[in-house]
């Protein structure tokens, strides 16, 4: 979840009215997750891939949306490498939190080991743990699935932000704030705490990695002349790429898992950019939809015939 669009979004999320479960009349499957504020303070949906079958899946909801904590009240969905679970991050409590329930929105559990405000889970490949950033962006941290062996990756001192463990297991991206100054770059580390380094050096603002199926790649949002766009880049800082163009925020990158397109939100919307270049949108930019996430296995295209 980008928090970049705070402003705007509490005014919407005042006044949103329109109904889930919009959308074309292919059979659900889902493919995509995102967050909407369209029935008010944010809450978790599912999409098919082609934008048909959107319906809402979290049915809790705050009594208001006149805070920060109470517009945020269920982001950052992240589905299970099974596809069987989705992991969240929810401030239903008072304070953000981690939460889990299964595919179709039932069975909400509060997991009990993160740090007080976590927030951004990502599920490691094998489905046995979580990569959660810390509250205040303080830190990376690895717990079990149940909630349980929390402990903290490295002592690194610097901001942090989107963690996403990659597809081989082996490393997780993130944002790094570089101490006493406003860049942040994506920077990779390993679950155990060793092998820092830094990805990309554009003296910018990234955000939002999301790995490429083969693990050989990242993509990202940050600004150009203020305006963010989605990049793509090798694990090395070369064969860096903008992927999108437009007069609007371009934020929250999701790759798909056949590798052929990236999802992410325009204005509000929900859209997927392939690797031509070629842009399409799923759903309505005045319903402010965002952090888009594939369901593991999802095709990018809706099946023929």
């Amino acid at each position: 979840m980008h928090r970049r669009l705070l402003v705007s979004v509490l005014t919407s999320a005042c006044l949103a009215t329109l109904a889930a479960g919009c959308g074309g009349s292919a059979k659900p499957r889902p493919d995509l997750l995102f967050v909407s504020t369209r029935s008010g303070p944010y809450a978790i949906y599912a999409m098919n891939n082609d934008g048909g079958r959107q319906r809402r899946l979290t049915r809790k909801a705050p009594k208001t949306a006149a805070s920060p904590e109470d517009l945020f009240f269920q982001v950052d969905p992240a589905w299970s490498p099974d596809g069987r679970s989705i992991a969240f991050a929810s401030s239903r409590s008072g304070v953000s939190a981690i939460y889990v329930m299964n595919a179709d929105g039932s069975g909400t559990r509060l997991l009990g080991g993160p740090p007080t405000g976590a927030v951004h889970p990502s599920w490691s490949p094998d489905g046995k743990q979580l990569v959660v950033g810390g509250a205040n962006h303080k830190g990376l941290y690895l717990m079990d699935t149940d909630g349980s062996h929390l402990r903290r990756i490295g002592n690194d001192s610097a901001r942090v932000a989107d963690p996403a463990w990659s597809p081989k297991g082996d490393l997780i991206a993130f944002a790094r704030t570089e101490p006493n100054t406003p860049i942040t770059e994506l920077w990779v580390i390993r679950p155990d705490g060793t092998g820092l380094r830094r990805v990309t050096s554009l003296a910018s603002t990234v955000s939002s990695p999301s790995w490429a199926p083969d693990g050989k790649r990242l993509a990202f949002a940050a600004p150009v002349r203020g305006q963010y766009e989605i990049y793509k880049t090798n694990l090395d800082g070369s064969g860096l790429k903008r992927l999108t163009a437009s007069a609007a925020e371009d934020i929250d990158p999701a790759w798909s898992p056949d590798g052929k397109v990236i999802a992410f939100s325009r204005d509000g919307a929900i859209e997927t950019v392939d690797l031509a270049f070629a842009v399409h949108a799923l759903t309505n930019g005045k319903q402010n939809d965002s952090s888009p996430t594939w369901k593991p296995g999802a095709a990018s295209t809706p099946p023929s015939g």
